[in-house]
């Protein structure tokens, strides 16, 4: 069948509809980044579909916060909701332990094991009470939405607070 290019304007493609799915959770900041500091793979300045050129965001839909993982799992610009940190995340760096996860055995399982790997800052902060912070945070499986919607409850309050050298705590989410 012959399609014009006008019938094809007419009806653009759908958005990538909601999925929910078990991921692994952790988290990484400037201390524990390769190399340490706020760099990511994908930034938006090199033409990628993100909103960064280095890691951040504040967790909101508009301004979702960086997270790493395999880009044959999920693609660079991905939004993900995590709604244990009630925050948006968008895909925008890469991330060792979740390639090796991701296409083969890597130290958390794999291949196919869904693995992502969220920004939670810390510039500045003691680097050892950032990496508790982080373990604290890791989750082994935990529901992770994809291409979420724009209205999901946000916590905007950071996740590490490097001038209190404070971790957050998701139970104390009001609403």
């Amino acid at each position: 069948a012959i399609v014009s290019f006008a019938a094809l304007a007419s009806h653009p493609a759908p958005a990538s509809a909601s999925t929910s799915a078990t991921y692994f959770v952790t988290l990484y900041g400037f201390p524990d980044n390769s190399p340490p500091g706020a760099d990511i793979a994908y930034p938006k300045s090199d033409g990628n579909p993100t909103l960064h050129n280095s890691a951040g965001g504040v967790g909101t839909f508009s301004n979702p916060i960086t997270y790493a993982t395999d880009k044959a799992e999920l693609k660079i610009g991905t939004k993900v909701y995590y709604p244990y940190l009630k925050r948006y995340f968008i895909m925008e760096d890469d991330c060792v332990e979740c390639d090796q996860d991701w296409t083969g055995h890597g130290p958390d399982g794999g291949p196919k094991l869904y693995h992502i790997d969220l920004w939670i800052g810390g510039k500045g902060g003691n680097s050892s009470k950032v990496i508790d912070c982080e373990d604290n945070l890791t989750q082994d499986s935990k529901s992770v939405i994809v291409n979420p919607p724009s209205n999901e409850p946000v916590d905007t309050t950071p996740l590490f607070n490097s001038s209190t050298n404070k971790c957050y705590n998701p139970s104390s989410f009001k609403g």
